[in-house]
């Protein structure tokens, strides 16, 4: 069965001085947050941005992914320490994803581990969905 996760933006303004608020229609669980250009583009002084957002979609659609392909290996994992990084490059826009995954996983060699974590990052929905942008891979075993 196919589901269906949705957010809006109410933004007001021109893009430079203008602001919008983020709202997770879906689960409701993530207060609103509010976003600026001046937050994707320069520093985040506590807003969002939409790099940020994929990022957050990214490192968890991720863990998901590599955790069931360890688990259908027969070498669950432990815990799993994944973080994206998203790069934004004004003019151009996003420009790479740089995906880092930490693993505790009993049973398995470096070489299965280092595999496995390489097919998540190629087949993870997220990922499938961002083919266009550059994704890299640093992963290790804890």
């Amino acid at each position: 069965m196919a589901t269906t996760r949705s957010a809006h933006t109410v933004w007001e303004g021109n893009l430079f001085q203008g602001n919008g608020v983020v709202s997770f229609d879906s689960s409701g669980s993530i207060a609103q947050q509010p976003v600026t250009w001046a937050s994707r583009a320069e520093d985040a002084n506590g807003k969002t941005s939409p790099e940020e957002l994929i990022a957050a979609a990214h490192s968890s659609c991720y863990s998901m992914a590599f955790s069931n392909i360890l688990d259908k290996a027969g070498t669950p994992p432990t815990k799993l320490l994944t973080s994206a990084d998203v790069t934004f490059q004004p003019g151009e826009g996003i420009t790479g994803i740089h995906i880092t995954v930490e693993g505790t996983v009993p049973g398995i060699s470096e070489e299965d581990f280092l595999a496995k974590a390489e097919d998540a990052k190629v087949n993870c929905p997220v990922s499938q969905a961002l083919k266009a942008v550059p994704i890299t891979l640093s992963a290790k075993l804890s």
